[in-house]
């Protein structure tokens, strides 16, 4: 199984990052594709083979980690590309607020799924919401640079998801996300 472990944004923040692309779908470049919004996610650790027996100790050992770590306040805010501008594959919204406890998320859930047997990629953690994908490298700087213009609303993450995300399955062959665990964050009165 591919499995994932993230936060997503709430509704009021997926609702107007939508709104501010929105009169901007049709002008992107042949070779691109937008990201569909229900599935937009701060990836905090990626498993591409993980073995369905070991899924419900992965679930319990990610709630461990993450049950006495706060919830962070978030904002959608900014943008970038991967790998870069000039020969960008990945059109992705950056994170503003309290992102560097996003690092720390992503560190404990790592280690949460190495403990559970699970081999985690080890590219360096960016938190980012992909936004767009393109086939092949393509000059991304304009939209780069219109995504820096763009400033959301504060979110509160407050829980984490496990995520099992089967290839193909979904609406015009993309992934279809199926969350097997909502595990909570500590929110402070």
């Amino acid at each position: 199984m591919r499995i994932f472990v993230a936060v997503r944004p709430d509704e009021e923040a997926v609702a107007d990052l939508e709104e501010f692309l929105e009169p901007r779908r049709d002008a992107l470049p042949e070779g691109w594709r937008w990201a569909a919004s229900e599935q937009w996610h701060v990836t905090l650790a990626f498993a591409d083979d993980v073995d369905e027996w070991r899924v419900e100790e992965l679930v319990e050992r990610v709630g461990d980690a993450v049950a006495h770590r706060a919830a962070p306040a978030l904002a959608v805010a900014g943008g970038g590309a991967f790998p870069h501008p000039d020969g960008a594959k990945v059109l992705w919204a950056d994170l503003a607020g309290d992102a560097g406890d996003l690092t720390d998320l992503s560190a404990v859930t790592r280690q949460a799924a190495t403990r559970a047997g699970v081999r985690v990629d080890g590219q360096a953690f960016r938190p980012h919401l992909t936004v767009a994908r393109s086939a092949r490298p393509a000059q991304a700087t304009s939209w780069v640079r219109l995504l820096d213009a763009y400033a959301g609303p504060d979110w509160l993450a407050d829980e984490v998801e496990v995520v099992a995300s089967h290839l193909g399955e979904g609406p015009r062959g993309r992934p279809r996300h199926e969350v097997l665990a909502s595990l909570p964050l500590r929110v402070e009165d």
